[in-house]
């Protein structure tokens, strides 16, 4: 691991902060570690420019405009040896550049698509924390990824779970032809439930800082939502079947309050390993970024004598129907799953910018899924071939802008 130069796709996000915070602790005890080459943010250039200033990266990228123009400014008024790219071109620039010797991408939505496949076809290692570019287009990342040799390492929760789980046994190795495993029962992804999977009653007018009050994680906006409507662990079961082979139907999930169990497997002689710890994201990245090799963390360590209790519950499918959503578009495949989280990702930025409801998140969501289903020309090319990368961009495009016009039909019904 000595000396490896690491670029880091939204490095002001929740993720990436932990990641920095985890190289900071790995150069203490391997050696040097990693050597930040690249860093990525959104527009968030006061804390971008603390981070140059401590790791001395020798590219950036911030992908709005005028926060790019002024980070560029800045590089330059303090003559600093630094690249400063902007947009989606900078964000595959810096993921295929040479001196990336390994990505971690922890950018939100499917806007990661096109610098992981930059990535990929250049047969990176990948810690992997977008999820979204995987929903939409895990055929064409995982082909490409068994064409140029890339290797895209699990960084959510519960792939690494499955991952840790898998490790050292002959069932952790996708076939060549891409079945799943035949040792492999099911894969069992574990929910916290989100902020009100206890709460009784109807969910259509809880406010936005209810949605973000996260039980157990401390996460980024979107993914907060998401886990409160459940979609995540539709798209959570969508990554994992393309991450590990394994079939839609033999991949279960369950509430597990506790978030000390992070997901399980379960073999075909009835044998199931799990991967326990407090929920701390820094292990998983960790994990990701020094695998195979493992070194002490920054998490406490679980003690099972202080544990009370580990409950496991059925997820109520017809209160949050974002989770059926998701895994019906799973199942359809093709471009199906692109159209789901095009239309997710514009209905919960309407939901934080309090022009829709709560509730209005799944209406809108299956309002576009109807929608796209009664397009038969929209549907063909997702349906009857694996999409192409011009497929997949068109259904998100299509899915954002009717979910848009549908956001828009749902704040006037609310306000009249």
């Amino acid at each position: 691991m000595h000396g490896r130069r690491i670029s880091i796709l939204g490095s002001t996000g929740s993720i990436g902060l932990n990641a920095l915070e985890v190289i900071r602790k790995l150069g203490r005890f391997s050696g040097g570690g990693f050597r930040v080459w690249g860093l990525a943010a959104q527009r968030n250039v006061p804390l971008l420019k603390k981070q140059v200033l401590e790791f001395e990266p020798r590219a950036v990228v911030v992908y709005e405009a005028d926060a790019a123009a002024e980070m560029l400014a800045w590089a330059r008024r303090r003559r600093l040896r630094l690249s400063v790219w902007q947009g989606v071109e900078g964000l595959e620039r810096l993921a295929r550049a040479p001196e990336t010797d390994f990505l971690l991408s922890s950018v939100v939505g499917a806007v990661g698509l096109l610098p992981l496949l930059s990535a990929v076809r250049a047969g990176k290692r990948i810690a992997l924390a977008n999820k979204e570019a995987l929903i939409v287009a895990g055929d064409l990342l995982m082909e490409s990824a068994r064409r140029s040799g890339a290797e895209i390492i699990p960084v959510d929760s519960e792939h690494s779970a499955i991952f840790q789980c898998l490790q050292g046994y002959a069932a952790g190795r996708r076939s060549q032809n891409g079945e799943s495993p035949r040792e492999i029962r099911r894969l069992i992804l574990t929910a916290s439930g989100g902020a009100f999977y206890r709460r009784k009653g109807s969910l259509d007018g809880v406010s936005v800082a209810e949605a973000l009050s996260h039980p157990t994680w401390k996460m980024g906006n979107k993914i907060t939502i998401d886990s409160a409507t459940l979609t995540n662990k539709g798209l959570e079961a969508i990554e994992a079947h393309h991450l590990f082979g394994v079939p839609l139907e033999k991949i279960g999930i369950v509430i597990h309050p506790q978030s000390i169990i992070h997901s399980l497997v379960e073999f075909t002689d009835g044998a199931m390993l799990a991967q326990l710890s407090h929920p701390d994201m820094r292990l998983p990245i960790q994990y990701a970024l020094t695998h195979p090799a493992r070194y002490p963390s920054l998490v406490r360590p679980l003690r099972l004598e202080e544990i009370q209790k580990l409950e496991f519950y059925p997820p109520d499918f017809r209160r949050f129907p974002c989770l059926s959503l998701a895994l019906t578009a799973g199942r359809r495949g093709g471009t199906w799953p692109a159209v789901f989280n095009g239309a997710n990702e514009a209905a919960v930025r309407s939901f934080l910018d309090g022009r829709i409801s709560f509730g209005g998140v799944p209406r809108v969501i299956g309002k576009v899924m109807r929608a796209f289903a009664a397009e038969p020309g929209l549907t063909r090319n997702g349906m009857r071939r694996p999409p192409s990368l011009a497929d997949i961009l068109a259904a998100d495009a299509w899915a954002r802008k009717k979910s848009a016009c549908l956001c828009e039909k749902e704040r006037k019904t609310c306000r009249s």
